[in-house]
């Protein structure tokens, strides 16, 4: 009965290291290589750049947190640290495709 319990705890956080690991990669590190490519070709304005300057650090705070949460022993540790990696990919997808699709607009 102990082994199942155990298995029980565990299934949640691995499922957790998949989706956080799919999450910063289609939605942290393919939409900052986008907007900075947007930016490097001129086809966007220009203060979008400056997007950039939040974006960058959210997505490797990100990384470092999924990683931390993916060596994590404990699964309630590795529990807080791939959803705080998630939340973040999402404050980048935010600040972002948010902001980049906000100044277009304005301009």
């Amino acid at each position: 009965m102990g082994a199942n319990s155990a298995t029980a705890t565990i299934q949640p956080v691995t499922a957790l290291r998949w989706y956080g690991g799919l999450a910063l990669v289609i939605f942290g590190i393919l939409p900052t290589v986008m907007i900075a490519l947007l930016v490097n070709a001129g086809r966007t304005p220009s203060s979008v750049g400056y997007l950039l300057l939040v974006g960058i650090p959210l997505v490797g705070a990100a990384a470092v947190f999924l990683v931390r949460g993916l060596v994590e022993k404990d699964p309630e540790q590795a529990a807080r640290r791939l959803h705080l990696s998630m939340a973040l990919v999402a404050g980048a997808d935010l600040v972002l495709l948010g902001g980049n699709a906000l100044l277009r607009m304005g301009s």
